[in-house]
Formats: C-alpha cells, sequence, structure tokens
C-alpha cells in the first residue's frame, strides 16, 4: 500500500512542486488514458471501429497533455487545450456514436465535471456555458437532420452494453476523481489545522516571553532598586566613620562603640553584597547544579557548626536532632547556601537569648529539614510575598539590615534541586522553615 502510495504521489506530481489543481489534472489524465485505451478494444469488439480509432487517438493527446504538464510544466495553456480537446472529442463521439442513442450525454457530463476541476475558478462558468451550448446544439441537430447522425450500433446488444459501459466508466471517474479531492481536501484541512495550532503555540511561546520580559525587566529594577537603597545607606555610614575620625578626636569608649557600629554595617553590606552577587550570577549565566547522593554530615555540619558560633554572639542556643547518616539527593553547596541563609534569618530575627532548632525528618521518599525559631514570626501579608523580589528588606531584632534576596535564593537554589521549600509562622510565635529534600528510596 505504501508502494502504491508513493508511486502515486510520483505520478501526479509532488505537493511541494505542483498545486492542488495541477495535481489532480495528472490524476485525471491518467485515468483517462486507462478508461480510453479499455474503450479501444471494447469498441473494436463491439463493432465501433471508428469510436476505437477516435478512443485510441484520444489516448495519445491525453498522454502528450500529462507529459506537457507533469514534465514540461506548461500548466495553464495544457489545462485550455485539455477542455478544448475533450469537447472536441466529445462532439465526435457524439456524431459517430449513434448521438443520444449512445452514451456520449452522460460522458459530456463528465467532461464538464472534471474541466471545472482543473481550470482556475475565473474560467470555469465559461465552460460550463460552453458545455451546455455544445449538448444543446447537437441535440438540436439530431432532431432537425437525423440523417447526420447516423446510428452505428450492429445490434441492440452492442448499444446495451455500450451504453452500460460508458455508465460503468463514468461512475468509476467520478469515483476517483472525487475520492482523490476528497483525500486532498483533508490533507489540506489538517495542514491548516496543524498550521493554526503552530501559529497558536507560537502566540502563547511570544505571550509567555513578553511575561518572561517583563519578569526580568522586573526584577532588574528592583534589584537596581535594592542596590541604590540597601547598600548606599550603610556605605554612607562608614564615610560618615572616616570623616568624622578625621575630623575630631574621639575618646576610647567613643571609637570602640563607633568601630562596633561600622563592624556590624560592614558585615551586613557584605552579605548582602554576596547575596546580590550569587542571585545575578544564576540569573545572567545560570546555574550548574551538581546532583548526587550525599549524606547530611557531609553536606551541612560543618554549616551548623558555623552557624551555632554565630548565634551564641547574640546570647541564641541552636539545637540539632538530626540522623547525620540520612542520604538526599542534593547539589552539597546549594543545600549549604540554603541552609546557611535560613538559620541566619532565624539568628536574625531571634532575639538574645532565643533558642533555634535544626532538625530532619524521613518522610516517605523526602527528608524534611526543619529551622524553627521563637523569634518575632512573619504576617500573612508577608508571607505571600517572602520567595519572590517583591519582598521587603526587613531589621532584625539587633538591627541587621536584610536585602530582600535571601529567601528568593534559597526557593531558587531548592526547585533547582528538586526540592520544596515552604513556611509556617503565626505572628509572634516564631517561625518554621520547611526544606524537603528528595533521598532517591
Amino acid at each position: 500500500m505504501r508502494y502504491i502510495n508513493k508511486l502515486w504521489i510520483h505520478i501526479t506530481g509532488p505537493t511541494a512542486e505542483f498545486s492542488l489543481e495541477t495535481r489532480i489534472f495528472h490524476s485525471l489524465c491518467v485515468i483517462a488514458i486507462f478508461a480510453l485505451a479499455y474503450n479501444v478494444p471494447f469498441n473494436y469488439f463491439i463493432g465501433l471501429p471508428l469510436i476505437a480509432l477516435i478512443s485510441l487517438v484520444a489516448v495519445i493527446i491525453f498522454s502528450f497533455l500529462y507529459y506537457r504538464s507533469r514534465r514540461q510544466r506548461k500548466f495553464n495553456s495544457t489545462f485550455i487545450m485539455f477542455a478544448v480537446t475533450g469537447h472536441v472529442l466529445f462532439i465526435a463521439n457524439f456524431i459517430y456514436n449513434s448521438g443520444t442513442y449512445g452514451p456520449t450525454d452522460v460522458l459530456m457530463g463528465l467532461s464538464i465535471l472534471l474541466v471545472l476541476c482543473v481550470v482556475p475558478k475565473s474560467q470555469q462558468k465559461p465552460w460550463v456555458a460552453v458545455n451546455i451550448l455544445i449538448i444543446c446544439l447537437l441535440h438540436y441537430i439530431e432532431y432537425s437532420w437525423p440523417q447526420l447522425i447516423p446510428d452505428t450500433y450492429m445490434n441492440k446488444e452492442s448499444r446495451y452494453f455500450d451504453i452500460t459501459s460508458g455508465y460503468i466508466v463514468v461512475v468509476i471517474v467520478i469515483y476517483y476523481t472525487v475520492t482523490y479531492l476528497r483525500r486532498n481536501y483533508d490533507h489540506e484541512k489538517r495542514s491548516a489545522s496543524d498550521k493554526a495550532t503552530s501559529i497558536e503555540q507560537k502566540n502563547h511561546q511570544i505571550v509567555d516571553q513578553n511575561h518572561e520580559l517583563e519578569r526580568v525587566n522586573t526584577e532588574r529594577n528592583k534589584l537596581m532598586s535594592i542596590i541604590a537603597h540597601d547598600l548606599r545607606s550603610p556605605l554612607s555610614n562608614i564615610q560618615n566613620y572616616l570623616e568624622m575620625v578625621t575630623e575630631y578626636e574621639l575618646e576610647t569608649d567613643e571609637r570602640r562603640m563607633v568601630e562596633g557600629d561600622l563592624l556590624k554595617v560592614t558585615r551586613s553590606t557584605i552579605d548582602m553584597l554576596g547575596k546580590l552577587l550569587i542571585w545575578s550570577k544564576a540569573q545572567m549565566d545560570g546555574v550548574n547544579v551538581k546532583l548526587g547522593y550525599v549524606t547530611l554530615r557531609q553536606s551541612l555540619f560543618n554549616t551548623i557548626e558555623l552557624e551555632r558560633s554565630i548565634a551564641l554572639k547574640k546570647d541564641i542556643t541552636l539545637i540539632s536532632e538530626i540522623d547525620w547518616e540520612v542520604k538526599i539527593v542534593a547539589d552539597s553547596d546549594m543545600l549549604q547556601l540554603v541552609i546557611r541563609n535560613l538559620i541566619n534569618n532565624a539568628i536574625k530575627f531571634t532575639p538574645h537569648g532565643g533558642q533555634i532548632s535544626f532538625k530532619a525528618k524521613h518522610i516517605g521518599r523526602e527528608c524534611w529539614l526543619i529551622i524553627r525559631d521563637n523569634g518575632i514570626g512573619i504576617s500573612s501579608e508577608k508571607q505571600a510575598e517572602l520567595f519572590s523580589l517583591r519582598a521587603a528588606s526587613t531589621f532584625g531584632t539587633d538591627n541587621e539590615k536584610g536585602v530582600g534576596l535571601g529567601l528568593l535564593l534559597c526557593k531558587e537554589f531548592t526547585e533547582l534541586q528538586g526540592g520544596r521549600i515552604w513556611v509556617e509562622s503565626p505572628e509572634g510565635e516564631g517561625t518554621v522553615f520547611y526544606v524537603s529534600m528528595p533521598t532517591g528510596s
């Protein structure tokens, strides 16, 4: 079947090279050649040698027309020659095949159908008029001068055989013509539908790209605002301190107090710059995620110990209740950054003498890392924007300044590792951050 389809496509012409009308014309020529080739021996054996000769001439003519269109690609003039030749042949067939006693009227109806399938739309009405005019004129001649249209049948049986054969040929040609038209119509319909779907998908892609560009522009503007607002203030403090030291002689206690404040500002500024650089690099260059099986000890033990010492400076107790040998699927460096940011936040918003706990729970195919503090909590309004650039920077319990990027980094880096992050925080009752990582088992 596939071979037959390929052969037919080769005969009628590829869709990329020939229009639908031209391919229909090629198929009609081939069908007409076979139908007329059948009529040559058939008409000869029923006693119509002249009609057999006309059929043979028609086979040669249609073969020439097919060659002229398929090989020489002379389409428009060939279509006109096809229409003219078809009508001339049917006129001859009418005259030499018993007029209205033969099958010519039915064949003339077939002729106009085939002509309408191939000629340009602008020529269809004129050819219909020509076809009707020819039939009416031939009928009038036969009615007025019946001797001009002789009965060429040898007997009654040959006439009925000829009419029956002509009808069968007409039905077969109509069937293949309509089938071919329907198949091409369905093909064009599917192609149009596929193109429409493709255009719709591209439109969706363009809309998504526009939304992404809007998001990137919004984030860029937010980033510029952060840099302009949140970094300018600590840098101004450093400048003021240096000017003060240069212009005034400060007492030892005053100098120590100013230096302590300046150290806090400098540390906060370095922390903000670090987060800005990490986030900016991730947005511009993308992030190379290196996932693998790691134990909590390999990935987080040193980070927790470092954060414990930072918490002690604020009289905060950091408790860890963890099975350090639990294996998870993670990028060790990314996970360290996420947990370090979350514990830093907990330290920042927990008052002196407070407590922070770090726990791990194995739940199904996930390991939940839970950071809980008894700090000031987060309002429900702020929770809605907590993991985005819309989150406003806030001050900790010791006036530690945030940049608003830490939790955004945590969310992006957690999801890049195939994990999840969420928060529970009744205002005034502390905060619990959850980081769920796949265990791969």
